[in-house]
C-alpha cells in the first residue's frame, strides 16, 4: 500500500491537492494519506517576551487546525482514512523531514499556497522541497 503525503495550509491549492490524492488513492487501489500543516515559528523577541509558550503554542494548534479544516471536511465526505499533523518549523524541510519518518511514498502537494509573498509561478515551499526530497512529488496547480 502506498503512503501519500499531502501537505495542506487552508488554500485553495491545497484542497485540489487533497482531491488529487483521494484519486491518487483510488487509482492505487488504497493508500495511507497524511496531512500535515506546518507554521513557521515566530521569531521574533517581542512576541516571546509579550507571549507565554503556551500562548504561542496554542496559537500554532488553532492556526493548524484552520488549516487542517478544509482538507478534513473533503477527506471526510469522501470517506477516506488520514492521519493528520500540526508541525512548527521551517516549512519546506518540516516537510521533508516528515515524509522521510512516515517512509511516504510521494507528495501530493499545490503549487502556491496562503505564503506571504505571491505571484510566483512555484512557490517557494513547493521549489525548496523538490529539492530536499528523493520521492515523487506531484504539483497540482
Amino acid at each position: 500500500m502506498r503512503t501519500i503525503l499531502v501537505p495542506v495550509d487552508g488554500s485553495e491549492s491545497s484542497t485540489r491537492a487533497v482531491k488529487a490524492a483521494i484519486k491518487a488513492a483510488n487509482e492505487f487501489g488504497g493508500a495511507t494519506l497524511h496531512l500535515l500543516t506546518v507554521h513557521p515559528p515566530i521569531i521574533s523577541g517581542n512576541v516571546k517576551r509579550f507571549f507565554s509558550a503556551e500562548a504561542i503554542n496554542d496559537y500554532y494548534q488553532d492556526e493548524g487546525r484552520n488549516a487542517l479544516l478544509p482538507a478534513k471536511a473533503i477527506l471526510d465526505e469522501a470517506g477516506v482514512t488520514y492521519t493528520e499533523e500540526i508541525a512548527v518549523g521551517p516549512v519546506a524541510q518540516t516537510i521533508a523531514d516528515y515524509a522521510k519518518k512516515k517512509e511516504c511514498d510521494m507528495i501530493i502537494m499545490g503549487t502556491r499556497g496562503l505564503g506571504a509573498v505571491t505571484g510566483f509561478v512555484l512557490g517557494s515551499v513547493t521549489t525548496k522541497v523538490l529539492g530536499l526530497v528523493e520521492i515523487p512529488v506531484a504539483l497540482i496547480k
